[in-house]
């Protein structure tokens, strides 16, 4: 049976989150003073006491997440052994890291500057997103299509879970006509913009520059990237597909149904939260779930 470990994005955070591994572990103290330093202010402090507004600060919310996910692969040591692995959006980088395709410090660098250039694309125009649940994928997407706005799937989550994103008016249209369509929910989201959607564009071009230049090694097992949804262990693959990744949709059914295809079983899930557990077991049934 493969195992394959799985990052968490944004939204996963907690105030408190990563104080246990920083008690416990001298490896992971370390390595939270390292990026108290890169980050040049005590996001230690935020993580382990601050207030549920701090940690949704883009700047903060970000790394804190990244940070909890990869120092706990990292303590986990020997017994961190995946066959694969994947990351939903944010939770890519972490993957990145934690399967040595990228160093921590590189990695804690590039999420940084992802959430500094979200943040200012957000700003650029007002935007958001929404859940949609109940309907099947195809009729989401020509509901979006039909739409004279910028409105697009943005996050495949599991069977009958697509999130779309785009400008205000967008969202306002999608939600009246997939209602229509006989939705069980469409709600918007409590997010600062339109992730994964064209407006992000300029995140995007801001963003390929950074990882242009920053060090990509072969990891040591195949990541199955959020743009593609397939294997991959080429470093400049790897590179082109995060980049793309701002504008594209996550596809993270595909993702969790090729690494089951691929002949993953056990799937541990590495970070904050338990959300992906709950997302598997809605691809996959018979997936053994749990936390790392």
């Amino acid at each position: 049976m493969k195992k394959a470990y799985v990052f968490p994005g944004q939204g996963s955070q907690f105030v408190g989150m990563g104080k246990e591994l920083y008690e416990n572990s001298s490896v992971a103290r370390e390595l939270f003073e390292k990026a108290n330093e890169i980050l040049g202010f005590r996001i230690t402090d935020l993580m382990f006491s601050g207030t549920d507004e701090d940690l949704k600060q883009t700047r903060v919310t970000q790394p804190a997440i990244f940070l909890h996910s990869v120092i706990a692969a990292i303590v986990a040591g020997d017994s961190f052994k995946p066959d694969m692995v994947a990351g939903h959006s944010l939770g890519e980088f972490s993957a990145l890291v934690a399967s040595r395709a990228l160093s921590f410090e590189d990695g804690l660098v590039l999420v940084s500057k992802r959430a500094m250039a979200m943040q200012k694309a957000c700003d650029l125009q007002a935007s958001t997103m929404a859940a949609i649940l109940g309907l099947d994928d195809n009729i989401v997407e020509e509901v979006c299509k039909s739409i004279d706005d910028v409105v697009v799937p943005a996050n495949y989550n599991s069977p009958g879970q697509l999130v779309i994103s785009g400008s205000i008016s967008g969202i306002d249209k999608a939600i009246e006509l997939l209602t229509a369509k006989g939705a069980k929910r469409a709600l918007k989201l409590p997010v600062g913009g339109a992730f994964h959607s064209p407006l992000m564009e300029p995140a995007r071009q801001e963003l390929a520059e950074a990882i242009e230049s920053t060090h990509f090694e072969s990891p040591i097992c195949p990541i199955y990237q959020n743009v593609t949804a397939t294997a991959e262990n080429n470093p400049a693959a790897i590179k082109q597909n995060l980049i793309k990744q701002l504008t594209a949709p996550v596809k993270w059914t595909q993702s969790v149904q090729a690494m089951v295809s691929d002949g993953a079983v056990e799937f541990y899930e590495v970070g904050p939260g338990k959300g992906l557990q709950g997302l598997i077991k809605k691809i996959y049934k018979d997936a053994i779930v749990a936390s790392l």
